[in-house]
């Protein structure tokens, strides 16, 4: 009887799991390097794991897609930021889960990349159009955002040759907690600051597009 019972709950098991086939343990933690840790079980997609740093994209002038599409804008963008979005989940983010001094990849997963479709002046420094992987060594009241040509790379694997541009920015602390990394531009007189913001931080890099 004792072994009918324990057949019996095996294969209401089995009846369990292929009921809901798409219900397992994520196989994808190791690409989880920026996130919270993933719950123990969750629902993913069988095709291609669900990143829990979604893929976004930052444009300027703002919204440049929608308004292209609605005939908005005739001129080019300006400028377009694609990166990856780690949430905070709980975890003392700058001088915790990014140490200071340490160079970071201004997001997840795939290196966060600035398409720049004409030239500009960052800074104050003339950067030409192209594209680049930005990182940051974050402290606890400046940045030092690095423009470096290693495009098309995932992570972030230093390699100081291919660094293109260096720029120091203010931190400003004590703002209204976010609970994803931020990537977004503020449009200015003649150009726009790219604002980059997680939890209570926020830095700045100012593009000034005039030709």
């Amino acid at each position: 009887m004792k072994r009918l019972a324990v057949i019996c709950c095996c294969l209401l098991a089995a009846c369990s799991d292929s009921a809901d086939p798409y219900v397992s343990v994520p196989d994808s933690a190791s690409r989880q390097r920026d996130t919270a840790p993933l719950p123990s079980a969750m629902r993913v997609n069988k095709l291609s794991p669900v990143d829990l740093s979604p893929l976004d994209v930052a444009y300027f002038p703002v919204d440049y897609p929608v308004h292209k599409m609605d005939s908005s804008y005739i001129a080019a963008p300006k400028a377009r930021v694609i990166y990856s979005r780690p949430h905070k989940g709980g975890r003392s983010i700058f001088g915790g889960l990014i140490k200071f001094g340490e160079p970071w990849r201004l997001g997840a997963n795939e290196a966060t990349e600035l398409e720049l479709f004409s030239s500009a002046r960052v800074q104050g420094q003339t950067v030409p159009k192209g594209r680049y992987i930005l990182y940051c060594i974050p402290g606890p009241n400046e940045w030092v955002i690095v423009f470096n040509r290693n495009v098309y790379s995932w992570g972030l694997k230093l390699d100081p040759k291919q660094d293109a541009f260096r720029f120091t920015v203010p931190v400003q602390g004590k703002q209204e907690p976010l609970e994803h990394f931020t990537m977004v531009f503020h449009q200015t007189g003649d150009g726009a600051d790219l604002v980059m913001g997680w939890d209570d931080v926020r830095a700045q890099l100012s593009f000034d597009f005039k030709s």
